[in-house]
């Protein structure tokens, strides 16, 4: 990496960078050169020429990741325009999570990934046809079709794209696996394992119970919508953590929060992390039907957590390097030198709001996160105004 200071473009300077794959949470300049970061420090040098771009009062932090998205636009009832949702949410890096399978799958490549500035990533659901009949007056489970679940398509969609395909999705419960339950995910851990990589489930209303699905589950594989309401809550009717969850989590299972339309509960939450059982991971579960709440985007996601007891540094954590640990991407996440330039630039703001579950609880908290910017390879990239009530 260029460490000459005269040759650096640009310096965003004196923001509170927080970096927790380096430990970083600290004031500091942040340079960069030719679209990676050149340098982190304190009162770094500044040349004649160089580009200075104040983030006093701000949080900077590595790019944000939301590993949980529907983003395969107008192709799907549900999916969202990528780019609009990142620009009002810091958001860098989105993943698609399934929306398409073998049948689909070059399309959303094609009209989606190609036409976007973001970094988007997906996984390929073991369905066949993916996603495909999803409102809010019409569900089919693409996972309770035996005929459907083509192991060998899947994995030749992902070997075909691997440099986008992360996983392999699956979604499991009542509407979405039926009763062929188990059956899907061991489909999709079947292909999973072939291609060498993780399965993300969804869990939704039993059966199959969150016991259940975390007992079939192999390290780095994820379990997403993890602080649901009940029915298959991680908590019991005491507000205890179920044991089945720290089990999988000592064997290596990471838990995401995938909020979306009907998957975020307050009182799993809040009981869960007053436990101790903190998520490994934030992301939005972003879709058509939730885009304009409850869930809104990412930024409003980690918003929720951090008032409902996550700390900042952690909740940065959780968008930032242990998702880009779970995709394998070790070139985001992080500011250390030579990584991507993919940088968001935050502001807290330090006032009474209301926030809602998916159930319709409320909660009055203290603190919401706003987006001032990202860079995306050291390009800088104006944000939108988040268009909901609480501005």
């Amino acid at each position: 990496m260029v460490k000459d200071s005269d040759k650096w473009d640009l310096i965003i300077a004196g923001g509170r960078v927080i970096d927790p794959v380096n430990g970083l949470d600290t004031i500091a300049d942040v340079a960069i050169f030719d679209g990676r970061i050149a340098a982190v420090g304190r009162d770094l040098p500044r040349s004649h020429h160089v580009a200075i771009q104040d983030a006093n009062g701000l949080i900077v932090t590595p790019g944000l990741i939301d590993i949980h998205t529907h983003i395969y636009h107008k192709a799907t009832a549900y999916g969202v325009d990528p780019d609009p949702v990142a620009r009002r949410s810091g958001t860098v890096t989105m993943v698609d999570a399934g929306s398409a399978g073998a049948g689909n799958f070059a399309g959303l490549r094609d009209f989606i990934f190609d036409r976007s500035p973001l970094r988007l990533l997906a996984y390929v659901n073991i369905s066949y046809p993916g996603i495909f009949a999803f409102d809010r007056d019409y569900v089919v489970g693409e996972a309770a079709v035996r005929e459907l679940l083509s192991v060998d398509h899947c994995v030749a969609t992902v070997e075909a794209h691997r440099d986008i395909a992360v996983g392999v999705k699956v979604r499991l419960g009542a509407n979405t696996s039926g009763e062929i339950g188990m059956l899907a995910l061991d489909r999709a851990i079947e292909a999973a394992g072939r291609v060498g990589l993780p399965v993300m489930t969804h869990i939704g209303k039993p059966p199959p119970t969150y016991a259940e699905i975390l007992a079939r589950l192999r390290p780095g594989d994820l379990l997403t919508h993890c602080f649901r309401p009940a029915p298959n809550a991680p908590v019991d009717e005491a507000g205890s953590v179920l044991p089945a969850l720290r089990e999988a989590r000592e064997r290596g299972v990471l838990f995401d929060i995938g909020h979306g339309m009907g998957a975020f509960g307050f009182r799993s939450a809040v009981q869960a992390i007053e436990e101790g059982f903190q998520p490994d991971i934030i992301s939005s579960d972003v879709h058509a039907l939730c885009v304009d709440g409850p869930a809104f985007d990412l930024l409003h996601t980690v918003s929720k957590l951090v008032n409902c007891g996550v700390g900042i540094a952690d909740a940065v954590a959780m968008v930032t390097g242990t998702p880009a640990r779970a995709l394998n991407r070790p070139e985001t996440g992080n500011l250390s030198p030579g990584a991507a330039a993919d940088i968001s630039l935050l502001e807290t703001v330090d006032q009474p709001i209301v926030y809602a579950d998916v159930t319709g609880e409320t909660r009055t908290g203290s603190i919401r996160f706003l987006t001032r910017g990202t860079l995306i390879g050291g390009i800088f990239h104006e944000p939108l105004d988040r268009p909901f009530e609480l501005e």
